[in-house]
């Protein structure tokens, strides 16, 4: 599913699609603003959003076998939540509530 399907069928429910293509922009770009500056952004049965620092390293170049020193970096990490697990171990199925 792309940008565009996600919003159709968020459309489908709100019955809009401007409606729909603002929220699917919206909580996207509130996601990544928060991300980008070091806040994690959990929603709870989906998963958390978090920064994660990569250290510097040295690494080699598959076809020559030189070394190669990468730089630190920053990425985005993503951490499916309980309930976004099990629905996926059940093959897309709705699941109920844990109790």
């Amino acid at each position: 599913m792309n940008k565009r399907e996600l919003v159709e069928a968020i459309a489908d429910r709100v019955g809009d699609r401007k409606t729909a293509t603002e929220a699917v922009n919206a909580v996207v770009d509130a996601i990544q603003k928060a991300v980008a500056s070091g806040e994690k952004v959990s929603i709870t049965g989906f998963g958390a959003f978090e920064m994660v620092n990569k250290p510097a390293r040295t690494a080699r170049n598959p076809s020559t076998g030189a070394e190669i020193n990468v730089a630190e970096s920053w990425a985005p990490k993503f951490r499916p939540g309980s309930d976004f697990k099990d629905l996926v171990n059940q093959g897309g199925k709705k699941i109920g509530k844990k109790k």
